[in-house]
C-alpha cells in the first residue's frame, strides 16, 4: 500500500500549490502524447481506420484509461493498481538482491507472486508491469487476428446476411482494438517513466545507502510526471526524438525486461539532474530528459503495434479453430468459428 498513500498525499500537495491534481502514472498530457505519436508514427500497411486523426486522438485519450479505472473498490483497485510498475533495485532485481531479476522472470504473473512470497516480499509493492504490458500485447494480436479474418471474409461474402454480420462485427472489433491500443500503450507508457521501475520511486528510497545526497522528497514522482511533463511536453518535440523501429528478432519475452532495464538505467541520471536543478523553470536539461523518456515510450509503442499486427498474420481463431492466412488467402471459410459453434 505504501506507493498509493504516498501518491495520495503528493496530490493534496500539488492541490494546495495551485497545479493540475489528477496526476497518475506520466499524467494525463504524457500519456496521451505517447499514444497520439506512436499512431501518428504507424506505416503504411498497418488498416487504414488506425491510420487517421481520430484513431490517434481516441488511442490518446484511451491510453489513459487504466488510470482512470481507479477507485471502483475492492478486489478491483487491489489487483490494477500494481500493474503500472515494477520495484526493481539498482541491480535489476524485484525489491532487492532476494526477488527475481527482471532477465529470468518465471512465466506466469502466478509463479511470480509466488516467488515473491518465497523470497519475503510483499506482491503488492513490488508491481507487475512487465506482466502487464505481455498481457497487452497478446490481447492486441488476438483483437488483430480477428479483425483480419473479419476485413477479409466481410469483402468476398456473398450470402447478404452473413456479409452484413461481418461488417458489424468488424467494426465492434475496431472500437474494441482501439481500446486495447490505449491500454497497452499506458502500460508501456509506464515503462519509459524512471519512477515506475525503482524501489526510488518517489525520492530516493531511505532504507537504502545514499551516497550522493539525493532528495528523499515525497513530492518528487508526482512533480515530474503530472505538472513538470505538461509544461514541457511537445508533440512534435517528441516525434522529433522517437528512435528507428527496431523490429527484428522479436522475442516478447525477451524485449519487455530489456525495455524496462533501459528505464531502470535513467533513474540516477534523474535524480543527478534533479539534484543540479535541471527541473527548475526554465532549464533546458529537464524538458530534454522528458522529451526523451515519451520519446522512449512513443517507440516502444509504434514497434509493439506494428510486431502486433504482423504476428496476428500467423494466427488462430475462433472455434473450431481457422487460420487467418488460410481466411485471408480465400481457402477457407471461417463463419463456425465465428459465429461459434454450440
Amino acid at each position: 500500500m505504501k506507493r498509493f498513500a504516498l501518491a495520495a498525499a503528493a496530490v493534496c500537495v500539488l492541490a494546495a500549490v495551485a497545479v493540475p491534481a489528477a496526476v497518475q502514472a506520466w499524467g494525463n498530457t504524457g500519456h496521451r502524447l505517447i499514444g497520439i505519436a506512436a499512431v501518428r508514427a504507424l506505416p503504411d500497411d498497418m488498416p487504414a481506420f488506425l491510420r487517421t486523426p481520430g484513431a490517434a486522438a481516441d488511442i490518446g485519450e484511451l491510453a489513459r484509461e487504466p488510470d482512470r479505472w481507479k477507485g471502483g473498490g475492492q478486489p478491483h483497485d487491489r489487483e490494477r493498481d500494481t500493474a503500472h510498475f515494477v520495484d526493481m533495485d539498482d541491480n535489476g532485481f524485484i525489491m532487492s538482491a532476494a526477488g527475481p531479476s527482471i532477465d529470468a522472470l518465471p512465466r506466469l504473473k502466478s509463479e511470480y507472486d509466488a516467488a515473491l512470497t518465497t523470497a519475503g516480499l510483499d506482491v503488492n509493492d513490488a508491481g507487475y508491469l512487465p506482466y502487464a504490458i505481455w498481457d497487452g500485447y497478446q490481447n492486441l494480436v488476438r483483437d488483430f487476428a480477428y479483425w483480419r479474418v473479419l476485413n477479409a471474409q466481410e469483402a468476398r461474402e456473398t450470402d447478404p446476411a452473413r456479409k452484413e454480420w461481418y461488417r458489424v462485427d468488424r467494426e465492434r472489433r475496431e472500437a474494441l482494438i482501439l481500446r486495447d491500443m490505449g491500454v497497452l500503450g499506458h502500460y508501456i507508457g509506464d515503462g519509459s517513466q524512471p519512477h515506475h521501475t525503482t524501489i526510488h520511486y518517489n525520492g530516493w528510497d531511505r532504507n537504502t545507502p545514499n551516497p550522493e545526497g539525493f532528495t528523499t522528497s515525497r513530492q518528487t514522482h508526482s512533480l515530474f510526471e503530472g505538472a513538470f511533463t505538461a509544461k514541457v511536453a511537445r508533440l512534435d518535440a517528441i516525434e522529433a526524438a522517437m528512435t528507428a523501429p527496431q523490429l527484428d528478432g522479436f522475442d516478447l519475452r525477451a524485449r519487455v525486461p530489456a525495455y524496462l532495464r533501459e528505464t531502470l538505467s535513467q533513474v540516477t541520471p534523474f535524480y543527478r539532474l534533479e539534484k543540479a536543478g535541471g527541473f527548475g523553470d526554465g532549464d533546458a536539461r529537464g524538458a530534454e530528459f522528458t522529451i526523451a523518456r515519451l520519446a522512449a515510450g512513443a517507440s516502444e509503442l509504434r514497434d509493439f503495434y506494428i510486431l502486433a499486427w504482423r504476428d496476428s498474420a500467423d494466427d488462430s481463431i475462433g472455434w473450431p479453430a481457422v487460420k487467418v492466412a488460410e481466411v485471408e488467402a480465400g481457402t477457407a471459410d471461417p463463419w463456425l468459428a465465428m459465429i461459434g459453434e454450440d
